[in-house]
């Protein structure tokens, strides 16, 4: 996966609370191959009618959404099961940034290795990013600010979270960035105390 510092593009809204990962990506998709693409599974039950047919009033259905990258929203975004999933849905539909006032926990963790932003902002914030919305918007790790024209907005990123998202690392990758020091770890482990080790 690559990592990024910069990502700019269309920023779109969708002003609901409570996106769960059900509703992200229904469960009767997830026997799809991953190579497939999740992409067009993202919100399906929300996004169309009972038909099947795409709702054009549903936000990420009018034309102006099309190609985003940056997804508004608001508050627990992504709460629910620890469907990895939701996350694919999300990134094969193209979208590199989620904006939200608070996340899932396990989704956070699930977008961070995937190379998906999910950005914190005060309710108040995020407000005035939907009201903008659609938009262009930069997201920068490195001074770990949002962008939309003349508003600019601080996020906070756990360290290792960043670090993540720069290099393009998954949770294998940052145990592997540490493969010296785990190495002289066991080697001096096994010279105090050879007798625990397999012959």
């Amino acid at each position: 996966m690559p990592g990024w510092t910069l990502v700019e593009g269309r920023a779109v809204a969708l002003p609901i609370e409570n996106i769960d990962t059900d509703q992200l990506i229904p469960a009767r998709f997830m026997s799809t191959q991953r190579a497939e693409g999740y992409g067009r599974f993202l919100l399906h039950d929300l996004a169309r009618g009972a038909d099947g047919t795409p709702d054009p009033a549903f936000p990420l259905n009018r034309p102006e959404s099309a190609g985003a990258k940056i997804l508004v929203t608001r508050r627990n975004f992504g709460a629910g099961s620890s469907r990895e999933a939701a996350v694919y849905a999300l990134v094969d539909a193209g979208f590199r940034v989620v904006i939200a006032p608070s996340f899932g926990d396990i989704f956070s963790s699930n977008a961070i290795n995937n190379g998906l932003l999910p950005a914190r902002l005060s309710p108040e914030e995020t407000e005035r990013l939907i009201r903008l919305c659609p938009t262009t918007l930069r997201a920068d790790l490195e001074s770990l600010t949002l962008r939309a024209g003349e508003e600019t907005l601080s996020f906070e990123l756990d360290p290792v979270w960043r670090e993540k998202l720069m290099k393009g690392w998954d949770d294998v990758d940052l145990t592997l960035a540490h493969g010296e020091a785990i190495a002289g770890f066991a080697d001096a482990r096994r010279a105090a105390r050879p007798w625990t080790w397999p012959g």
